[in-house]
């Protein structure tokens, strides 16, 4: 008998409908005709035991207690879960071969590895495991995966880097949120400081750019715009580029900060002569944007409709798990395997029937096209987001569901349009002496372009300019063309403040962590990284800080409450700054590339940890007398994976 393990019952389903058939249904379990079985876990079932479970002392909360460092680490069911446990028991005895189906991600990986070691499933079998890796529910696909499994031991590394990350969740939340707690105690602040290795820092991310904008103080800077008109009677626009001999009246980022300069150089320009010193003109091209990983799809259906991390997250999932309608959705991949290039035509045939609207472009898609998304390389254990050849009523979706399928199938077609091609220019004026810039944009062929153009929007004339500066078209012009300066024109400005963060600019931030750290090592080794947390929990971490009252939505931003304010301000800059946090990132990816050991991690964590420890003893909490609320009670999250205790302070 073969059993198939899956991460959740929809997946098991999955699994189930392609094998031979009749089903018989069981509480936990689908049997085939065939006499393979299909079970499935409810996300993780089992948990890291808490402190107290280790020692009884630890119930109770104090600091000569810390650090809390367990020799052997143990795991224990969740309450709910005993049950499919003890049934995964019986199943694993009985089977001549067990399949891995989790979800393929690191955690997916995890969350079965761990049952088959706490199950303590005898080592012949267990080095006989395979590993079937499903991003697509509909049959077809199922089929296609479970004739392609792979050994389970391939996969060591990704379980490794789940198991890292989740001991260091759990030493890093336990300790610093009972270090920082118990000395907010002793300022008179009785409720919970929850302190996370990746909630803390994105907190930190919002509190600093709150504080940057309430201290800010707008300063008026000024620019100079010269109206020029050819012989000809056409007019255009160039802006003033200040020499180095204006250094001493301009700011750190080149703005003109002196008024009298400025209207200086309006009078000196206006009914002057000018002429065109050199003439710039550059054919270019852009190529179809990527297919979406998770994060950026996030980012964009914020713009696009204000969609909240978490909205988006559990939409995909829908659109996965209910409808069929996307492929796997928790993916921090964006590019696609070249073998599923034969399917583009069917997927984009549905993605038209769902689309009409993007039918319009059909001549345009040439599927023997092969943009850069398609790369094996780079694919490794999930490939992108994008639509599934099924077909579906759409009046069945919610309008979320609609707008989100609508964003992943466009990015999908694009792959199949030529590239937008276009000729930037630059003209360079010189009027009484002074330099002056005007740039703009001609489109040649819009390309894939075209479907992000509104259909009123769009215009056919592939010789219309655009300008990127004024908002004018530039007229032909050669060099040394003499041009007469109607007038000068001087533009008051003012410095703006930076712009609070919405969930697309925080995610942006979390995905590029690399721009709010400081240590250029640091810097560099993260740019190659995928930034604070992972596709999959970066929305729940938000929405944890949200339900710990640490941030606050304001319309479409995000703000941080007084009680996150005061914790980040009393928090070392080692806790509330990403530079540690984001390195660990960048260590549990080398775990999963076997370019670094599980030991090579922990260890340093831990000594880590005494110090911070030894920080928090010596805590500022006067801020924490001034907080009038308490942050909320501790909330039971609903039972999902990848979902943490709020106790234990993890992420």
């Amino acid at each position: 008998m073969i059993l198939y393990i899956a991460e959740k019952p929809s997946l098991g389903r999955a699994i189930a409908d392609v094998l031979p058939k009749p089903h018989k249904k069981e509480e936990g379990c689908i049997r085939a005709a065939n006499g393979d079985v299909v079970s499935w876990c409810f996300g993780h079932l089992l948990e890291l035991a808490e402190p107290d479970q280790y020692d009884p002392l630890y119930k109770q909360w104090r600091l000569e207690h810390l650090p809390i460092v367990p020799d052997n680490w143990q795991m224990q069911p969740k309450p709910k879960t005993r049950k499919q446990i003890a049934l995964l028991r019986k199943l694993t005895k009985e089977a001549d071969q067990i399949v891995h189906a989790g979800d393929p991600d690191r955690e997916g990986q995890l969350l079965v590895d761990e049952v088959i070691d706490y199950l303590k499933v005898p080592k012949q079998k267990r080095t006989a495991i395979k590993r079937c890796l499903i991003s697509d529910l509909n049959p077809k696909s199922v089929k296609r995966s479970l004739q392609q499994l792979r050994d389970n031991s391939e996969f060591i590394p990704l379980a490794t880097s789940a198991l890292a990350r989740s001991r260091a969740d759990w030493l890093y939340g336990i300790n610093l949120t009972r270090a920082y707690t118990l000395q907010g105690r002793q300022a008179g602040y009785n409720g919970v400081l929850s302190v996370g290795r990746v909630q803390t820092p994105i907190l930190g991310l919002v509190v600093r750019r709150d504080l940057e904008i309430e201290s800010f103080k707008s300063k008026p800077f000024y620019e100079v715009l010269a109206h020029l008109k050819t012989e000809q009677g056409e007019g255009f626009t160039a802006k003033w580029q200040p020499s180095a001999a204006c250094d001493k009246w301009r700011d750190e980022e080149g703005r003109v900060l002196s008024k009298a300069l400025a209207e200086n150089v309006v009078s000196r320009i206006s009914g002057q002569t000018a002429y065109v010193k050199d003439i710039e003109k550059k054919p270019k091209k852009a190529t179809p944007p990527l297919p979406y990983n998770l994060s950026a799809l996030q980012i964009d259906a914020n713009k696009r409709f204000g969609l909240s991390a978490q909205q988006v997250l559990d939409t995909c999932q829908a659109l996965y798990e209910k409808h069929k309608l996307l492929t796997y959705p928790r993916s921090d991949c964006r590019y696609l395997p070249e073998d599923h290039r034969a399917e583009a035509p069917q997927i984009a045939a549905k993605i038209q029937a769902h689309c009409p609207h993007f039918s319009a472009h059909h001549t345009e898609f040439d599927f023997s096209r092969k943009s850069k998304a398609w790369n094996d390389k780079k694919v490794e254990a999930h490939h992108a987001i994008i639509p599934t050849d099924r077909q579906l009523d759409l009046t069945k979706l919610s309008r979320a569901e609609q707008q989100v399928y609508e964003l992943v199938g466009r990015q999908y077609l694009a792959q199949f349009m030529s590239d937008h091609h276009y000729a930037e220019t630059r003209v360079d004026v010189v009027i009484a002496g002074g330099d002056f810039k005007a740039t703009a944009k001609q489109i040649l062929s819009w390309g894939w372009k075209a479907l992000y153009q509104k259909s009123q929007s769009r215009s056919h004339d592939q010789a219309k300019v655009v300008s990127d500066d004024n908002e004018v078209c530039l007229p032909a012009l050669a060099k040394q063309q003499a041009l007469h300066c109607i007038k000068g024109e001087l533009l008051d400005k003012l410095t703006q403040p930076p712009k609070p963060f919405t969930d697309a600019t925080l995610l942006s931030a979390m995905t590029g962590i690399a721009r709010f750290v400081e240590d250029p090592a640091i810097k560099k080794i993260l740019k190659e990284t995928d930034g604070l947390g992972t596709e999959a929990t970066r929305a729940g971490i938000l929405e944890l800080l949200f339900k710990r009252q640490f941030l606050v939505r304001q319309n479409k931003t995000i703000r941080s409450t007084e009680t996150g304010r005061a914790l980040i301000c009393s928090l070392p800059d080692r806790a509330s700054k990403p530079d540690m946090t984001a390195q660990w990132e960048a260590s549990l990816d080398a775990i999963s590339q076997q370019q670094l050991n599980y030991q090579a991690f922990m260890q340093p964590l831990t000594d880590v940890l005494g110090d911070m420890i030894n920080q928090a003893k010596v805590l500022d909490t006067s801020l924490l007398k001034r907080i009038k609320q308490k942050p909320a009670a501790a909330f039971k999250r609903k039972t999902r994976k990848r979902v943490s205790k709020p106790k234990m302070a993890k992420g």
